[in-house]
């Protein structure tokens, strides 16, 4: 059992996390600091599952570079904390096949301790604790954090379904296709890049504009416009890696942020896939259309170390490549 301080420390948590109310970011934060100080950790993280992926949404000390990175729900330490319901345990992340070494190499860690975040029959997410050391926490902490799991799992379900949580999707989200929008885009480029100055794996950026939106848009209205773009984003979205950020960056402007693919040859390759993807005939609110894309793209370290002109380089190579393509669809 935890020691008397550590169980008045929990108890305190506890009322300090009623006290936020509906404040999910500031419930987040409150949690992942407290956590850490109870257990001796470097650092901790709350994570989220967001579709096939868990983002993380909350961080401190050695996990403060991963804000807003995602992590694959299905080869992850975290998501198969999710998937079993129950505290997990590494002590040392160099020797278990469980967790996504890259990912621990990136952060630093060499050992963590992962808790579900419970609410009624579900898990909204999970708390990890982390160290620079090897076998740095014992089940006795485990036990200290799942006295949390309850209460700031039910917390968080709350603040997440009436909360400010609706209000960080809108703001980070584009509202017609569903997909990240420009802000959060460049918010993850800038993380992944600052990674790779640090030995992280390359990044490589697409830039995407739709071929003859406005055409469409002139013949059909806007309505059909907007059915395209739908149609264009899901597309877009389902050919994409899940560790990829597909976003909407205004317009007829796509962006997708390619993780670890700059090497020789790989990034004309993930352009040609796409673009057999994007390229088709579509029913646009029963207006048969045939919708296309005009892809350009730059990577790491050639093109550039920096957002701005990464971006400038896929976009000049994206209008090449529209002019190339003017013979398929009008621009």
């Amino acid at each position: 059992m935890p020691s008397r301080s550590t169980l008045l420390e929990v108890i305190h948590l506890h009322s300090a996390v009623a006290q936020l109310g509906l404040d999910l970011d500031a419930l987040m934060v409150l949690v992942v600091q407290r956590s850490a100080e109870l257990v001796g950790a470097d650092g901790a993280a709350i994570e989220l599952l967001d579709g096939p992926q868990l983002v993380y949404r909350a961080v401190t000390g050695l996990a403060e570079s991963q804000l807003g990175m995602p992590v694959s729900a299905h080869q992850s330490l975290s998501g198969r904390c999710m998937a079993e319901q129950r505290v997990l345990l590494s002590h040392d992340t160099d020797r278990d096949d469980r967790v996504d070494r890259a990912a621990c190499t990136r952060v630093g860690l060499r050992s963590m301790l992962v808790v579900p975040l419970r609410h009624g029959d579900g898990v909204v997410g999970v708390l990890k604790v982390m160290s620079r050391r090897t076998r740095a926490f014992e089940i006795a902490d485990g036990r200290t954090l799942e006295l949390l799991s309850e209460v700031v799992g039910g917390a968080m379900y709350w603040a997440g379904r009436y909360g400010s949580d609706r209000l960080y999707h809108r703001a980070t989200h584009d509202d017609l296709t569903g997909l990240a929008n420009r802000w959060l885009f460049f918010d993850r480029l800038r993380v992944l890049l600052a990674q790779g100055r640090r030995e992280a794996p390359p990044v490589a950026v697409l830039a995407i504009d739709v071929d003859g939106l406005k055409p469409i848009n002139d013949t059909h209205g806007h309505l059909v416009g907007d059915a395209a773009l739908v149609e264009f984003g899901r597309r877009l979205q389902a050919a994409a890696r899940e560790a990829d950020t597909v976003a909407r960056l205004g317009g007829d402007e796509f962006g997708v942020i390619l993780c670890g693919a700059s090497e020789p040859g790989s990034l004309s390759a993930t352009i040609q896939r796409l673009q057999a993807r994007l390229d088709g005939d579509v029913l646009a609110r029963g207006v048969p259309l045939w919708l296309g894309g005009s892809i350009g793209g730059a990577a790491t370290p050639e093109d550039g170390l920096d957002a701005a002109t990464l971006l400038q380089a896929a976009d000049r190579r994206m209008y090449e490549a529209k002019r190339q393509r003017r013979g398929l669809v009008a621009s």
